[in-house]
């Protein structure tokens, strides 16, 4: 009986439900009505995402387009590889977004390559860190344990004011103050000198920002009060002996130094991967990485280059994603010259396997042939280098030496049919010793340099602007306009107004069919604020004739040539140099 009397207490009065069927009703309706206008909301926001997908297809189509233009001006060997990256991205694109239109969206898009390789390079870097911490440790450095694991857990340590102390002390063969109070107390004080204070540079220091250095005479002091630190004698020992071999020249002190290098250079790279919105990559890839390549290839005694080192240093550098980055840390190592110069060359060209490399292989031929250590030239020691590089590199850089110009043509085939030889590149051709292969920009530096030579005070203004026309003549386009227009500006003012007086001359008292619109870009530049500097030396140079002999012929002659191509500026000459006032 108590199921059936629980049945009949749930059912509502019909009253109840009557009450309540209005409200229902109002309640059932409002839902419809806010359905309604959600659908058709939907409708429009898919419509308006539609349009923005569209949109977004052709300028990216467009752009593609653009970059396709832009790159046909490249090199021939390289427009190949460059354009077909350009479509391949341009469909992948265009399948993302016909995805997105028609609804697949749910469907797994493919991570962008260049993201892909970021996560992976971040998790190679990670795994690479413990090892170089294990190999640190394994060396019995003078760095704290506890703190070399703690990098493994968290690299940014390594930023740390504790930290970075740590390791300017290690390469200097130091100790932090701090480390020394906190493992054996103010009374070992007695065996250090304070490196830090200085009783007129830094007089009151911040007690951890203080090192200290082991006095010469530890070992006396350290007999001489045997009861001092009981309980601590060995460990306090044991970091003398650590940091006296961290400090010594032998091969436990290189591999020391070499390990920590490598440490620093991969949380280097953690630390911008993690932080690329705030780092700049100058930073980083220009001045912090070329010291810790050098320092890890160059370390080991003599002055030849040693494949071991080489190939650590490029395992450390296939870390860097971006190839021009890549390039970056390579082109600004080595400027001190010397055997730092050859690791430069010599990684650039086993970086870059393909391409045109003539330049390059040019300046490495010079930078070989003019070593003070080659002086005379020694085959053994080129070939110790060229050892270092691929068999179709060597038959390259070999190539250059025998049409080196600076030797001569008997001598340098000689050089070149030695080193073949020993090098075993039975199929090497005699490179013709005039038919270099310069690049384009390379060709125009060379020509403007030669032409430079001729601007002297005393030099003849005609034969330098007739100079100047038979290049343009040759070559006439915005660059090599450019290119004469910064060659005009390095001479002296009175040099570059006779030059400009002369360039429209021909021999025969003709003008020159290309002299005004030559001139009219030197005018439109020398009065650009950029190169205010130019126009003020100009404009002093006139004003100073001006004041000598107002009918100067040189100063009659040039603003009449500036008015022809430009009265406006020839008005503001004019202003400037006072003429119009000493008219009025």
């Amino acid at each position: 009986m108590t199921p059936v009397e629980n049945a009949s207490e749930t059912v509502a009065p019909v009253e109840t439900v009557q009450k309540g069927w209005h409200e229902l009703a109002l309640r059932v309706g409002q839902l419809e009505a806010d359905r309604t206008a959600l659908e058709s909301e939907n409708k429009s926001l898919r419509f308006l995402l539609e349009r923005v997908i569209e949109h977004r297809q052709k300028s990216h189509s467009e752009l593609v387009i653009l970059l396709t233009t832009l790159v046909s001006k490249l090199p021939i060997n390289d427009v190949g590889v460059v354009v077909s990256r350009l479509v391949e991205h341009n469909a992948h694109v265009s399948e993302i977004c016909a995805a997105l239109v028609k609804g697949k969206v749910d469907a797994a898009l493919s991570q962008p390559a260049i993201l892909r390789a970021l996560d992976q390079t971040k998790r190679d870097l990670m795994a690479a860190v413990k090892p170089a911490v294990e190999e640190l440790i394994k060396l019995d450095t003078p760095l704290e344990t506890d703190m070399l694991q703690s990098l493994i857990a968290d690299p940014n340590l390594f930023f740390s004011p504790p930290v970075v102390r740590a390791n300017r002390c290690f390469a200097k063969g130091q100790v932090p103050r701090e480390r020394v109070i906190r493992e054996f107390g103010e009374e070992a004080m007695l065996f250090f000198n304070d490196l830090t204070t200085d009783p007129k540079l830094n007089p009151r220091p911040k007690p951890e920002e203080i090192v200290l250095g082991f006095k010469p005479e530890f070992e006396a002091l350290f007999q001489e009060h045997a009861a001092l630190l009981p309980d601590k004698r060995q460990e306090l020992l044991a970091l003398h002996q650590k940091v006296q071999r961290s400090k010594a020249h032998t091969e436990q002190a290189r591999a020391q130094k070499i390990a920590f290098q490598k440490l620093s250079f991969v949380v280097e790279l953690i630390h911008y991967y993690e932080n690329q919105s705030t780092e700049a990559p100058d930073v980083i890839f220009a001045q912090r990485l070329p010291a810790l390549v050098e320092q890890l290839v160059l370390t080991a005694s003599g002055d030849n280059l040693d494949e071991k080192a080489l190939a650590q240093a490029e395992s450390l550098l296939a870390f860097i994603i971006n190839h021009d980055h890549r390039m970056m840390v390579i082109n600004n190592s080595g400027k001190g010259g010397g055997t730092g110069r050859t690791m430069k060359y010599v990684l650039r060209l086993r970086a870059e396997k393909t391409g045109d490399r003539t330049e390059v292989i040019n300046e490495f031929v010079r930078h070989l042939l003019t070593l003070p250590s080659q002086t005379p030239i020694q085959p053994q020691g080129l070939l110790t280098v060229l050892r270092l590089l691929d068999s179709d590199t060597q038959a390259q850089v070999v190539r250059a030496i025998m049409g080196y110009e600076k030797l001569r043509r008997d001598e340098a085939e000689a050089l070149g049919r030695l080193l073949g030889k020993q090098l075993g590149l039975s199929s090497l051709a005699e490179a013709p010793r005039q038919q270099a292969i310069i690049s384009p920009e390379m060709e125009r530096q060379m020509a403007w340099e030669k032409i430079k030579q001729l601007i002297t005070p005393r030099g003849n203004p005609t034969a330098i602007a007739g100079a100047f026309r038979e290049r343009l003549h040759v070559k006439y386009d915005a660059d090599e306009i450019k290119q004469s227009w910064l060659t005009l500006t390095e001479a002296d003012p009175m040099s570059l107004i006779r030059i400009f007086c002369q360039l429209p001359y021909l021999p025969d008292g003709k003008t020159d069919s290309i002299a005004r619109p030559i001139m009219e870009t030197y005018v439109s530049r020398l009065t650009h604020e950029k190169y205010a500097g130019t126009y003020t030396k100009v404009a002093n140079s006139l004003k100073n004739m001006f004041r000598a002999k107002a009918d100067s012929p040189t100063l009659v002659n040039f603003l009449a040539l500036v008015r022809w191509v430009d009265p406006a500026a020839a008005d503001k000459l004019s202003a400037d140099i006072g003429m119009l006032a000493h008219a009025g």
